[in-house]
């Protein structure tokens, strides 16, 4: 199972729990296509990594938010054999081997993979030999497959990003660069790049689509010598790939376009986790109010949202809604 999504880092007390859940995870997601399941793992493993010390057992798991019944025996399985049944049975299956590893290559999803493995591709060495089976974003994945499976030291994407900053900011200082995900909230380690761009004459009212594509078409050919592969451009959002030095793996690089009244709960939304970022959509309709990764908006006596809250600032948000602030790093739930 690749390590990268995993909210665990290898120091965490709860980390062998974290592994063995978010590989049931992508199995789930993967193979079986079981959405609920995958994300009742996912989030189990989220809630765990959050624990300032090692469960000792099923029952104190139960005890957190997340984590039902089936989840606490395995967890108790676990302590008390070291391993899982329900794992060694997935690693005894070829088919579900295949599928997961061929879905490690970005941009093959579960329904490619498992179209691949029927096809009796089943190693990444069979897809090497198999490209005329893939498309743009599959081929790009497979090229740098080895880099893309490497974690990113905090260290390199603290680098990227003052790079970053400089080129943008150097042609046109009306931007504002902000790297989001796992970064955001203080990890030491990332699986990708996830950059989010405003500018301040890029408006919702009387924005046109156009502007937006030459917007971003603009940031990105000033990011020359930093981008060295484009995966997809449309009109907000370009998907490619970055390198910050010859000596160093290529990386995953995302960047979304984003309107100025949007901007900061975009950066509330993609900072996450998914676990606190649901928290917090929970406690907004608990306060009369509707959030997304677009607006927080209030709701009206018949139920439909009304027009979206002026937001001039993150800390706004949580304001509006009487939820107490929390720093990024204190959202790794």
């Amino acid at each position: 199972m690749s390590k990268r999504k995993n909210p665990c880092e290898s120091t965490n007390p709860n980390a062998e729990f974290c592994d063995f859940l978010m590989e049931l995870a992508e199995y789930e997601k993967n193979v079986s296509r079981n959405i609920h399941k995958y994300n009742a793992y996912k989030k189990a493993a989220s809630v765990l990594a959050a624990q300032p010390k090692k469960i000792e057992s099923g029952k104190e798991a139960k005890k957190l938010d997340g984590i039902g019944d089936k989840i606490s025996k395995k967890i108790d399985e676990f302590i008390q054999t070291g391993k899982l049944r329900k794992i060694e049975t997935i690693h005894n299956d070829e088919k579900a081997q295949a599928i997961s590893m061929l879905t490690r290559v970005s941009g093959v999803g579960p329904v490619k993979a498992a179209e691949l493995v029927k096809d009796g591709i089943i190693t990444i060495k069979d897809l090497k030999n198999s490209k005329q089976l893939l498309n743009h974003h599959q081929l790009i994945g497979l090229k740098y497959f080895e880099d893309f499976e490497k974690k990113i030291p905090r260290s390199e994407i603290q680098a990227i990003e003052n790079k970053l900053k400089a080129l943008v900011i150097g042609f046109d200082s009306n931007f504002t660069i902000t790297i989001c995900g796992s970064f955001r909230r203080g990890k030491a380690e990332s699986g990708d790049i996830d950059v989010l761009a405003t500018h301040s004459s890029l408006k919702l009212e009387g924005a046109k689509k156009k502007h937006g594509e030459t917007m971003l078409k603009r940031l990105v050919d000033n990011l020359e010598g930093l981008i060295i592969d484009v995966i997809s451009m449309g009109d907000t959002k370009f998907m490619g790939v970055c390198r910050l030095s010859d000596d160093l793996p290529a990386r995953r690089l995302d960047i979304r376009l984003i309107p100025c009244e949007q901007y900061h709960c975009a950066v509330l939304y993609f900072t996450g986790s998914d676990v606190f970022n649901k928290t917090m959509r929970t406690h907004a309709l608990e306060k009369g109010f509707t959030l997304n990764e677009y607006y927080l908006r209030p709701m009206g006596s018949t139920g439909v949202p009304g027009e979206p809250v002026p937001i001039a600032s993150e800390e706004d948000i949580f304001d509006y809604i009487e939820y107490p602030y929390k720093k990024p790093e204190e959202r790794n739930l």
